[in-house]
């Protein structure tokens, strides 16, 4: 079983990202297993030490004037602690491009890289997204480095054998072997509906986060990222970030991009449930089910219109809003693609421009100064990148508070909340807030809605 296995083995024989492969001709070759594999792609995985400087929740105590006056203006004053972030990397190019996990090395103050040769590099994050999980680093004075070829994902199938390559524990470099186990898994990984998943059974275990996941050719199928556990240890079910999407960050951050930039689709869709399917006449269910549309969604300019099934788009599948949004992000901006819509009995190809989110109307972003209540509140008209950016519902309209600032934390306000009145003032657009909260009096009441519900705080000045 195991030599079996093994036959299918590709000896490697590879320079800067090119390969040859042969299959095993003789027992003595079959022999070596993974080696040749491993020889090819471990220089090109690395070790990642990241340093994170965190702020310790400052005592409520802390603002008092009594306890300041007893015990000092240093009175449990918020301390800041470093937390050191270990993790793994695979580099991309001969230049010194590298991903990594954004959760590894997003909020990083310092970042270390250290090749298998021993060699350190500094490097910073050049375009990192926290949504995907995913950061491009850019190495200093890095030249002339071993890399790995980007594989297409999209060809990858499942029982496939497939390597783990990273930096599990702290140990060391390590390698583990398994197969995929399977594809497009969506909302298991994170725990939420984000994400779009290649699923393994190689170990991974912490520490192995942006490693590589390998196949049999030494090229890369995507970049591991979690596990799902109950001990915190691998239990067989790890999840990897398709190639394919890491090739559109490396083309991003190569052409200057410091935010990644993805289509923006202007909908809100849901599962296909057999239930949906019976009651939309389907024989089996397929698809995601369009619940709202922006008014100015390009799916709305191209003809779709809400409870139209998309079922693929460029050819490919797509059963959840997370694969959806996957394969519209693998396209990248400023193209076109084609979904395909399922309307009644009717089938056609839709073509649909890939756009960025519009800032229409203008956000007009505003940070309060000191002549107001608040000073340091974040506020900004909704719009489609507000929208996108705080996860707001897309009927959404009016004014939402960007960052409350320390001064408006203190008094309630949170990230995401839609403001509506400030002392019975009706709130339309940022420069309102500003001048509602430019000598308010003695008594400021703001009304908001938070969650879809409305909330009413008060406090006194």
């Amino acid at each position: 079983m195991i030599r079996a296995m093994l036959t299918l083995v590709a000896l490697t024989c590879a320079t800067q990202g090119m390969a040859e492969t042969t299959v095993p001709q003789s027992q003595a070759e079959i022999s070596l297993g993974f080696a040749p594999v491993v020889k090819q792609a471990s220089p090109a995985v690395v070790n990642i030490y990241a340093k994170i400087v965190r702020q310790d929740r400052a005592s409520p105590f802390f603002s008092d004037p009594f306890f300041q006056e007893f015990f000092g203006r240093g009175f449990e004053e918020p301390r800041q602690r470093v937390q050191n972030s270990l993790g793994s990397g695979v580099i991309l190019s001969d230049d010194g491009y590298v991903v990594s996990n954004y959760h590894v090395v997003g909020s990083a103050t310092e970042i270390r890289v250290v090749t298998t040769d021993r060699r350190e590099f500094s490097a910073e994050v050049v375009l990192g997204h926290e949504e995907s999980d995913i950061a491009i680093l850019r190495l200093e004075g890095a030249e002339d480095l071993p890399y790995l070829t980007l594989r297409d994902s999209d060809q990858v199938e499942v029982g496939e054998l497939a390597l783990a390559i990273g930096n599990p524990f702290g140990v060391g470099q390590t390698v583990s072997s398994g197969i995929i186990s399977g594809l497009a898994r969506t909302g298991t990984a994170t725990g939420n509906s984000r994400g779009y998943f290649i699923q393994t059974d190689a170990a991974i275990n912490p520490g192995n986060s942006g490693g590589a996941l390998i196949d049999v050719n030494g090229h890369l199928i995507g970049i591991n990222t979690s596990i799902l556990t109950r001990s915190g240890g691998s239990n067989g079910i790890g999840f990897a970030i398709p190639a394919n999407l890491v090739a559109q960050f490396l083309k991003q951050a190569q052409q200057g991009n410091d935010s990644f930039v993805s289509p923006w689709a202007g909908m809100s869709g849901q599962h296909m449930s057999a239930d949906i399917a019976e009651s939309l006449g389907l024989a089996i269910p397929l698809g995601v089910v369009i619940s709202d549309l922006h008014e100015l969604s390009p799916l709305r300019d191209a003809g779709l219109r809400v409870g139209d099934v998309v079922t693929h788009v460029d050819g490919d599948e797509v059963n959840s809003p997370a694969e959806m949004k996957f394969r519209m992000s693998v396209a990248g901006v400023g193209g076109t693609s084609v979904l395909t819509r399922l309307r009644g009995a009717q089938s056609e190809g839709v073509e649909v421009a890939l756009i960025k989110a519009p800032d229409v109307p203008a956000a007009e972003e505003t940070t309060l100064n000191d002549r107001t209540v608040l000073p340091g509140l974040v506020v900004s008209r909704v719009n489609p990148v507000m929208i996108t950016k705080m996860g707001l519902l897309l009927s959404q309209t009016g004014v939402v508070v960007v960052d409350p600032g320390p001064y408006g934390a203190r008094a309630g306000l949170r990230s995401g909340d839609i403001l509506e009145s400030i002392n019975s003032e009706e709130i339309q657009r940022p420069r309102d807030v500003e001048t509602a909260l430019t000598d308010p009096g003695r008594r400021v009441q703001i009304g908001l809605l938070r969650g879809g519900r409305s909330v009413s705080l008060r406090f006194r000045l």
